[in-house]
């Protein structure tokens, strides 16, 4: 029998919420890759595609990148006004072009969501829940009481729900009875590692180094892997990758005098490309503390290289742990400690755990599966119209 072949609806798509794409050029997180990665996939596949950005994350005023259409609209760049007004001035842009799907990515950005249900109502309506950024501790109560708001907002607003996680799927369930559709955060499965020059350029080894990867910001609690390192026996170091937001000083600064102390532990800054993947590929293992996650591509790119990911017992860390990598209870320094210790001392658990995590990686979360997934309801949300 010679199967039916699905015929691909081409959409032209709208994207609202990230700070801007390439992520390296926005000094941005998850979203910012997320929105990267699944912006230029749809596009490959034929898709009309265009991400609303800063000013700061183009200031050559590009209007394509790999495809993409880049729309440049104003802000103004406050900790809380800077995503506020971008998205509003792009949920105003929107309503005068012809688009089939607006997608909005966060749920501080779904507050506007109304905006295009009740005035372009011939377009579908998308948001994605990347993740319960009420409990980040830069906010304070009142930017807290509207970010809960989005978490209403992005159940309620949109034709459809995404949810990145199955804990966040579950919430949006349990607390707002919205049967949001998962779709995880996707990785790019290397096909093999990568050289080592650039570690040879830094002066480091493969696997004489552990890793933390992420913004410099609070909720990520890297001074939990510094304080638990510093009481560690090992000549290996730890390298903390990544740089902080502008509304993140102050906690970069504290980082940097909490490795004042211990020659071993390096601030790296932010890294791209071809050096940040090396690091990712060829150290030991990789340390990831926080306090809050929607589900972290940090963790699934180091699992896609086959390392071991030492995680938070949060829940959105906990949907990878049983493929790899090995939980301690968040927050206390003393059972990382004794984790790490562990760790260090036990390479074949190290190797084996990090191969199965990379099987893992490349069953559940390629970008392939993820991409072809979020074009499948874009397609039924289209057909709707």
């Amino acid at each position: 029998m010679i199967a039916k072949i699905r015929r691909r609806i081409k959409m032209r798509i709208a994207m609202i919420g990230a700070k801007g794409i390439p992520a390296s050029m926005a000094l941005g997180g998850g979203i910012e890759r997320h929105v990267e990665i699944l912006s230029r996939r749809l596009a490959e596949r034929g898709h009309n595609v265009s991400v609303y950005v800063r000013p700061y994350t183009n200031p050559k005023r590009r209007f394509t990148w790999s495809g993409v259409h880049l729309i440049t609209l104003p802000t103004i760049r406050r900790k809380h006004l800077d995503a506020i007004v971008h998205t509003f001035l792009a949920t105003i842009h929107v309503l005068f072009q012809n688009v089939d799907i607006i997608h909005y990515h966060a749920v501080g950005p779904a507050t506007l969501a109304w905006i295009p249900r009740l005035f372009k109502w011939r377009s579908r309506v998308v948001v994605t829940f990347h993740g319960r950024d009420q409990f980040h501790e830069k906010w304070k109560w009142a930017a807290r009481m509207y970010l809960a708001f989005g978490e209403w907002a992005a159940c309620r607003f949109p034709h459809l729900t995404i949810a990145i996680s199955h804990e966040i799927r579950l919430f949006c369930e349990m607390m707002y009875r919205r049967n949001a559709v998962y779709i995880p955060n996707g990785v790019e499965v290397p096909k093999r590692l990568p050289g080592t020059q650039h570690l040879k350029k830094i002066g480091l080894e493969p696997e004489q180094y552990l890793i933390t990867l992420g913004r410099l910001i609070p909720v990520k609690a890297y001074e939990d892997a510094i304080l638990a390192y510093k009481n560690l026996e090992t000549d290996k170091k730890l390298l903390l990758i990544g740089d902080a937001s502008y509304d993140s000083i102050e906690y970069q600064s504290k980082l940097e005098r909490l490795a004042a102390s211990d020659a071993r532990v390096i601030l790296m800054g932010r890294r791209t490309g071809e050096e940040l993947e090396q690091l990712i590929a060829h150290c030991y293992a990789m340390i990831h503390p926080s306090r809050s996650e929607g589900l972290s591509i940090a963790i699934l790119e180091a699992l896609s290289y086959g390392r071991l990911v030492v995680m938070s017992d949060i829940p959105a860390n906990r949907e990878l742990v049983d493929h790899s990598g090995v939980a301690y209870p968040v927050g206390n320094v003393k059972k990382l400690q004794e984790v790490l210790q562990w760790v260090i001392s036990d390479p074949v658990m190290v190797r084996l755990r990090g191969e199965r995590g990379r099987d893992a990686v490349q069953k559940l979360y390629a970008w392939d599966r993820v991409v072809a997934r979020t074009e499948q309801e874009y397609e039924q949300l289209f057909q709707t119209t």
